[in-house]
């Protein structure tokens, strides 16, 4: 535990505002829809969940956009220990660690401190995703430049195009997506041990990490974009807003030949979450670190500064429970219909009054 390293405010807020939407977010439009029976909410409560397969909904991009965040974070702590000097051995391991500690922890998160069956431990997880993802785009930004960072973020994306576009699982056209048929998933059947989430398919399995590291890679092109392009602060927040604009619209080109699938992290996934996340951070960027409007922030600062802790909190306090313990009350006083809209409310704020307390005490879960 300790004291998390000086970088941008807006990082911090914009990993907040993420994290919000795991931590409970989501459930204040599930439960308005249910309480309420608007089109209106059920609309918005619809992209609080995910496609069954091909499609795009706004909860299919928390964990991009996290992934993308750790890649912007990486010039302003990787790049930072570079340029005072550090060897790149030292740092190598470093990421590496980091790497594998988030593959154990997302086994963890999985399967709880319990022994089971080996057949029954699930293996490919979201933090183990992002560990891999993070350690293999930060060797990239280790031992190259920026021109060959661009063409490692392209390769990866072309590359696994081209891998699930002239093969297929056994028995099945080539070019075959669906969930049985792809290349992916049969791969990830026939190399991963234990189970697999979907059974036939694992959407955080092995070989959809290729892409992921390109998720990665544009966080880090973004971070070194921010930190080192002698440009004005304003210039940059709305050069990244374009580039966002830009990456959605290929992604539209590339969804009518490669469509946009979380499951497998398609390459057209990979640019349209991207857009999104650099959209969100020039927004972030632009308002936070270059208007200075800070304080209306603090509540998902709160929240990012400790992302992995709350991530990780489920899996060991009942948060149900607390909130049940604290503010029952409150939803006994309401009532039906809107009771459960009100208690969703009070989970998120025990939660955040968890975070605001180790905040305060300056402590800070980290690898």
């Amino acid at each position: 535990m300790s004291s998390p390293s000086q970088r941008l405010y807006s990082l911090d807020a914009l990993r907040g505002f993420d994290m919000f939407w795991i931590m409970g977010g989501e459930e204040i439009f599930h439960t308005m829809a249910k309480a309420t029976g608007s089109p209106f909410w059920k609309v918005l409560s619809l992209q609080f969940t995910h496609p069954d397969w091909n499609g795009f909904h706004f909860y299919d991009l928390i964990f991009p956009l996290f992934l993308f965040l750790a890649g912007v974070a990486t010039p302003y702590s990787v790049g930072r220990d570079l340029e005072l000097g550090q060897p790149k051995q030292r740092l190598l391991l470093r990421v590496i660690r980091r790497g594998l500690i988030l593959v154990v922890l997302g086994v963890v998160y999985n399967n709880g401190l319990h022994l089971r069956p080996f057949s029954e431990i699930r293996f490919p997880s979201v933090l183990g995703r992002i560990g891999i993802a993070y350690m293999l785009a930060n060797i990239i930004y280790l031992y190259t430049r920026g021109r060959a960072q661009m063409i490692w973020f392209w390769a990866l994306l072309i590359g696994y195009w081209l891998l699930l576009k002239f093969t297929s699982a056994p028995g099945f056209p080539r070019g075959d997506l669906t969930m049985e048929g792809n290349f992916a998933s049969y791969i990830d059947r026939s190399i991963i041990p234990g189970r697999l989430y979907l059974i036939i398919h694992d959407p955080e399995g092995l070989m959809s990490t290729i892409p992921a590291i390109s998720t990665g890679l544009l966080g880090i092109l973004a971070g070194n974009f921010l930190k080192n392009r002698p440009l004005s602060e304003s210039k940059k927040a709305i050069y990244l807003f374009v580039a966002g604009i830009v990456s959605l619209l290929l992604a539209q080109v590339w969804n009518l030949d490669f469509p946009i699938n979380k499951n497998l992290w398609t390459s057209s996934f990979v640019l349209n979450v991207g857009g999104y996340s650099l959209m969100l951070l020039s927004i972030f960027y632009w308002l936070i670190d270059v208007l200075g409007y800070k304080k209306w922030a603090f509540f998902f600062r709160v929240i990012g500064m400790n992302s992995i802790l709350i991530y990780m909190s489920g899996r060991f306090i009942n948060w149900e429970y607390a909130t049940e313990g604290f503010f029952q009350w409150l939803g006994q006083l309401v009532g039906d219909p809107f009771n459960i809209v009100v208690m969703a409310i009070c989970y998120i704020m025990v939660k955040w009054a968890f975070l605001y307390f180790m905040y305060r005490k300056k402590v800070f879960l980290r690898v």
